[in-house]
């Protein structure tokens, strides 16, 4: 299926703004609870998504965020998961 080139330049400049809002709430939920508890990390990530206007991003990428952020102060930078 082609799809029309003018269709992808009007389309991101939206993705790249809605990145931003989620980079944005991730940043911020790191820098306040990086090695919380999943489920208090969980929660301060669903607030900060909200509070972009990002809170439409697929559960399991949230999920994984959270995880990831919950457990950043145990792991070494740059660890694999």
């Amino acid at each position: 299926m082609a799809t029309d080139p003018s269709e992808y330049d009007e389309a991101m400049p939206i993705v790249a703004a809605l990145l931003a809002k989620i980079e944005r709430a991730v940043d911020r939920t790191r820098a306040s609870h990086a090695g919380q508890p999943f489920a208090a990390v969980h929660q301060a990530l669903a607030e900060a998504l909200q509070d972009e206007g990002a809170q439409r991003v697929v559960p399991q990428v949230v999920d994984e965020l959270v995880r990831q952020i919950s457990g950043a102060a145990t792991e070494p930078r740059g660890a694999a998961g």
